[in-house]
C-alpha cells in the first residue's frame, strides 16, 4: 500500500512530536527536541531507519482511530477473529525526560499483540548497542540511551536488530509500555507510572481545550487545531515549529522536501492573533515573548526563522542515506534559507507587537526600542530586492507582498505613536515612509490591464500572499484592485477549487524543477478574502470544503493534491491550522468567539 502523509497521528509533549500510523507504527520521533536527530525515521526511509509498532499479530491496518475528545491521547482499536484490541498512545508532559506511553487493553475476546521496537539514532543511521538492565531493555549509542520496559512484565526477546515483546490480553485487561530517553552520561530518570500519565493528560488536556471561546460552526476542527498549534509548541521558550517534520514532498518524488521544524516570523501575526481571539492569552504572550527574544540584535541580521529556542544558525545538510517519503530526495535537515533577505518579515514583527499591545498583554520595557530600531533599518533598506515570502530561490526581485509588508511596518509604527504619545519615534519620517511605499506599490506592482497587483514589479505573475492586502489594511476590501486582486488570483492560481501559492511553471522565480499542490493556509487567505469582499456564501463554500480536508483525526499538511486526493507537504502544519482558526473566526463572527 503506498504511504499517505494522511495516514498519521501526531502525539506530543511539547517539546518534541510522534507520528502514528493507521498501522500502528510509530515512523517518526526526534528526541529531545523537534529539531533533534530522530530515532524513528521510517516515515523517511523504511524499517531499517527505526520505527515502533504496536499491533495484533498478523493485522495490518487499524479498524478505527480516534483522539479522544479535546485531548492529544490517541485511541487506535483493530477488531480481528479473536477479538478487539485497542492501543491509547500519550507523550505525557515531561519532568525531566520524554517518554512514550502506548498502554494495550482488551476490547472484548482475546487478542495477541506483538511490540516491534528498532531503535536508530541520528535519523536512522546508528544502531545503539542493546542490553538487559533492571527488568529494562536498555539502548545506548553516542549521547543517547533510551529504556523500555512493561507494565506488567511481558516476554520480550532480541531478534533481527530489534527489540520484540508479545503478549495476550482479555476483556478489560492491560499492559502499558514505556519508552524513555535521557542523555546517556546521566542516570535513569525516575519511572513514569504509565496509568497516572493517561489519567493527567487527558485531564489537563481538557482542561486546556475548554478555555477555546470559539462556539461556532465546525468547533471541533477549530478546537482540533488549537491543540495542533499547542502540540507544535516548545514549551520551555513559547516557540512554534512550523511542522514535526522534515521533507515530506510537496511533490511526491521531488525535490521541493524542506525541514519545518523551526519557527518562522512571516506566522507571527496570524498565530497571534488566532491564539488572543480563541482566548489562549498565556500561550499568545508565550509566542510573543520568544519573538523578543528570537529578533534582538541588529536589525540588520533578522533572520526570516530561528531555532525553538531562538538559535540562528540553521545549517541545510542532506542524508543521502535517507530514500525519502514516497522516494522523494533529498531528504534534508537544517534550511538554507535561514541566510535569505525577506522585507516582509520586518512588517510581521512590526504587526505581531502591535497586536500584542493593543490587545493588552503586558508589554515589555525593550520592546518599542526593538521595534524603533527596526524601523531605523528600514527606513535605508526598503528598497532593496528580497527573496520574498514563500522563499524562493531563484534571486531577489522587488516583491510586492514584501514592499507591502514594510508599509505595514510603517504603518503599525506610525498608530502607535499616535495611541501612545508618552513613546518617543520619528512620527512624520515614518508617516512619510508610509506614504511613499504606497505609493510606489500601486504604481509599480500593480497591472491596470488586468486590475490586479503582481508577483513582483513589472511582471505579469500572481501571488496568493496579494490577498492579504485588505486583511492588512493596505487598501480597504471594497477598492477594485482588491476585488481585480481577488478574482485574478483565484482565476490563475485555482487548482481544484483550491489556490496554490503561484505559478511553479515559472521557474526563474523560484529556480527549482517540478511542481507543488494547493497551498492550504492560501485558500484559507481566499476565504477571507471572498467575505471582506462581499463574498461571504462563497467563502463559507470555500471553507466547507477545505475542512473537508482534515484527515480522520482532524490534522492538515502544507498542501493537497486535488488530483490525487492526497495531503503534501510537511504535517501537521501549523500555518494550515491558523487558517482553519482564523477563517473561522472571520466567517462566524466574534459573537461566536467570546
Amino acid at each position: 500500500m503506498d504511504a499517505r502523509i494522511e495516514d498519521y497521528a501526531l502525539i506530543g509533549d511539547e517539546q518534541t512530536a510522534a507520528l502514528v500510523g493507521r498501522n500502528g507504527s510509530i515512523d517518526w520521533l526526534c528526541l529531545p527536541r523537534f529539531d533533534s536527530g530522530a530515532c524513528f525515521a521510517k516515515l523517511l526511509g523504511d524499517e531499517s531507519h527505526g520505527y515502533w509498532r504496536i499491533a495484533p499479530v498478523g493485522a495490518d491496518s487499524c479498524t478505527r482511530r480516534a483522539y479522544r475528545s479535546d485531548t492529544l491521547v490517541l485511541d487506535t482499536e483493530w477488531e480481528t477473529a479473536d477479538g478487539t484490541v485497542r492501543v491509547t498512545d500519550l507523550m505525557p508532559q515531561r519532568d525531566r525526560a520524554p517518554d512514550v506511553v502506548r498502554i494495550v487493553e482488551g476490547v472484548s475476546g482475546r487478542v495477541t499483540v506483538r511490540s516491534t521496537l528498532r531503535l536508530r539514532f541520528d535519523y536512522g543511521s546508528i544502531m545503539p548497542w542493546v542490553r538487559r538492565a533492571d527488568g529494562h531493555r536498555v539502548a545506548v549509542a553516542g549521547p543517547d540511551s533510551a529504556w523500555l520496559r512493561s507494565e506488567p512484565a511481558v516476554r520480550t526477546w532480541g531478534e533481527d536488530y530489534g527489540t520484540h515483546s508479545e503478549c495476550a490480553v482479555g476483556k478489560g485487561e492491560r499492559v502499558a509500555f514505556v519508552l524513555t530517553w535521557h542523555p546517556s552520561h546521566e542516570r535513569r530518570p525516575p519511572l513514569v507510572d504509565p496509568y497516572e500519565a493517561l489519567e493527567s493528560s487527558v485531564s489537563d488536556w481538557r482542561h486546556w481545550s475548554r478555555q477555546c471561546r470559539y462556539d461556532g460552526p465546525c468547533r471541533d476542527e477549530v478546537v482540533r487545531s488549537l491543540i495542533t498549534l499547542k502540540a507544535l509548541t516548545y514549551a520551555p521558550t513559547g516557540g512554534i515549529v512550523a511542522a514535526a517534520t522534515t521533507s515530506l514532498p510537496e511533490q511526491p518524488g521531488g525535490v521541493r522536501n524542506w525541514d519545518y521544524r523551526y519557527c518562522w516570523l512571516r506566522d507571527s501575526t496570524l498565530t497571534l492573533g488566532a491564539l488572543l481571539t480563541a482566548g489562549y492569552q498565556k500561550e499568545a504572550e508565550a509566542w510573543r515573548n520568544w519573538l523578543l527574544r528570537a529578533v534582538a540584535g541588529d536589525p540588520a541580521d533578522l533572520q526570516i526563522m530561528y531555532g525553538v529556542a531562538g538559535e540562528r544558525r540553521l545549517p541545510e545538510t542532506d542524508l543521502p542515506w535517507l530514500p525519502g517519503f514516497a522516494g522523494s530526495s533529498p531528504v534534508r535537515i537544517g534550511n538554507g534559507a535561514v541566510d535569505q533577505l525577506q522585507l516582509d518579515v520586518y512588517g510581521e514583527v512590526m504587526d505581531s507587537l502591535s497586536l500584542a499591545r493593543a490587545s493588552g498583554l503586558p508589554t515589555r520595557p525593550h520592546m518599542w526600542a526593538i521595534q524603533r530600531s527596526l524601523m531605523q533599518f528600514l527606513e535605508s533598506a526598503w528598497r532593496q530586492p528580497d527573496e520574498g515570502l514563500w522563499e524562493v530561490r531563484g534571486g531577489r526581485r522587488q516583491f510586492v507582498h514584501s514592499k507591502v509588508m514594510v508599509w505595514v511596518a510603517a504603518d503599525r509604527a506610525v498608530k502607535t505613536l499616535e495611541r501612545h504619545k508618552e513613546l518617543d519615534g520619528d512620527l512624520d519620517g515614518w508617516r512619510g515612509l508610509r506614504d511613499e511605499v504606497h505609493r510606489e506599490v500601486c504604481e509599480k506592482g500593480f497591472d491596470p490591464e488586468r486590475t490586479t497587483f503582481t508577483q513582483y514589479y513589472g511582471s505579469r505573475e500572481l501571488d496568493a500572499a496579494l490577498l492579504l492586502i485588505p486583511r492588512v489594511g493596505f487598501l480597504p476590501p471594497d477598492d477594485p484592485r482588491v476585488v481585480g486582486t481577488v478574482d485574478a488570483i483565484r482565476d490563475d492560481l485555482g487548482h481544484g477549487g483550491f489556490l496554490r501559492r503561484y505559478d511553479t511553471g515559472d521557474s526563474t522565480v523560484d529556480g527549482l524543477p517540478g511542481g507543488e499542490g494547493a497551498f492550504l493556509a492560501c485558500s484559507f487567505w481566499l476565504a477571507d478574502a471572498l467575505h471582506m469582499t462581499g463574498r461571504t456564501k462563497e467563502a463559507r463554500e470555500l471553507f466547507d470544503r477545505l475542512v473537508g480536508l482534515v484527515n480522520d483525526v482532524g490534522l492538515l499538511a502544507e498542501e493537497y493534491d486535488p488530483v490525487r486526493g492526497r495531503q503534501l507537504g510537511n504535517f501537521p502544519q501549523a500555518f494550515s491550522h491558523v487558517g482553519l482558526v482564523n477563517t473561522a473566526l472571520t466567517l462566524f463572527g466574534e459573537d461566536r468567539a467570546g
